[in-house]
């Protein structure tokens, strides 16, 4: 707990470069303004319904996160949108790291590797109380330093490595973590509404991340490709963003026995906040968070669900995938900001839950892993 009674938060899935590069948010922005910027847009379903900004990250303590770059291949006849060459999505992905300099550059972000960047940004945070971001936006010319936002670089879907010397090159710039697949067939993998085995090269691409020391992020990855990836890659495995099947059926959550095998290699599984993933029925396009008058409360069915299954608290955690392509119009009702996820501690210790598993679940179960597994 930091000294102020507000937890830490660590979240491990945030696709921020995607949202400062496609959707052109500036996320030094405060939320309202990213919000009115975009009052006039129509290209992209969630303009202005966005809600994760870095003032809002700090006002909910959100400290650290595993922050994404994303670049999808899609050759002739691939029905989702992507790159049209390999060469195409690494040069995509290279801008993002690129911004996500330019944030460490201004203080914004700092870049976490190893064990003891880890240990010495989360005592940071523990140490400082949250600054009044409003200072930061006003006139004055001494302005308190900002604590800055930590995140573990990760890859969501591997097309973008046209090679596995990209992948040594993206380990030696901070990638700690890969998701072999997103949506649909992949170069690598198969991911959510994908089927069909693993492709040769997604073998030869989990043996090199095993040699580097990569951890395996299995989000996504279609039921087939879960169980080949987990007979072949040996090392420290979570699954960033994922949620129960059974209390949302479809084949982008996981089933139990997923689960129980997530929990029995020592991982941790992060619970999300897209609607599509928390109740069962949600039509894309079409649903709107009343017509279930779903709240944050649904996450903690999700979250009790893994402890049963795991039986203690220490497997889950959160990985909110907040603006992965959607925003206010497909979430919880009583949820407007990332800084919400600040309710989720009173949610808990109503349903039972000790302090200690609620800390573990808003911020130390993944830092323990992570403890564990970065050199």
């Amino acid at each position: 707990m930091s000294q102020n009674g507000s937890p830490l938060i660590f979240d491990c899935h945030l696709d921020l470069s995607m949202n400062a590069l496609e959707w052109n948010r500036d996320l030094t922005w405060p939320l309202e303004k990213i919000r009115r910027w975009e009052l006039s847009m129509k290209d992209k379903i969630d303009r202005g319904n966005g809600t994760v900004c870095l003032p809002e990250m700090r006002r909910g303590r959100i400290g650290i996160c595993v922050a994404t770059q994303i670049g999808r291949h899609s050759p002739y006849f691939h029905k989702l949108p992507g790159w049209s060459s390999q060469a195409q999505a690494w040069a995509q992905t290279q801008g993002q790291l690129a911004w996500y300099r330019a944030m460490e550059e201004a203080g914004e972000m700092t870049s976490i590797r190893t064990k003891a960047e880890l240990d010495r940004h989360v005592q940071l945070w523990l140490d400082n109380p949250p600054l009044d971001e409003s200072l930061y936006v006003s006139d004055s010319k001494t302005k308190p330093p900002k604590t800055p936002i930590g995140y573990l670089l990760s890859l969501e879907g591997a097309d973008s490595i046209v090679s596995l010397s990209h992948l040594e090159r993206s380990y030696a710039d901070g990638l700690r973590a890969l998701g072999p697949a997103h949506y649909g067939p992949g170069v690598y993998a198969h991911g959510t509404d994908a089927a069909g085995p693993m492709p040769v090269k997604g073998h030869g691409l989990l043996r090199e991340m095993d040699r580097l020391g990569m951890i395996l992020d299995v989000t996504h990855l279609c039921d087939e490709n879960f169980w080949e990836a987990l007979d072949i890659f040996q090392g420290p495995i979570w699954a960033s963003h994922q949620n129960c099947r059974v209390l949302a059926p479809w084949n982008r959550q996981f089933a139990d026995d997923q689960i129980r095998a997530v929990i029995e290699r020592g991982g941790v599984l992060g619970m999300a906040f897209d609607a599509i993933m928390m109740v069962p029925g949600w039509k894309h396009m079409r649903s709107k968070p009343q017509d279930y008058q779903l709240k944050i409360s649904r996450i903690c069915d999700h979250i009790d669900h893994v402890c049963q299954l795991a039986g203690n608290a220490r497997h889950v955690g959160i990985g909110t995938d907040l603006d992965g392509g959607y925003g206010t119009e497909q979430m919880p009702l009583d949820m407007d900001s990332i800084a919400d996820l600040q309710t989720i501690p009173g949610l808990l210790r109503s349903r039972g839950y000790t302090e200690e598993d609620i800390e573990g679940i808003m911020w130390r179960n993944f830092i323990d892993f992570l403890r564990r597994v970065l050199k």
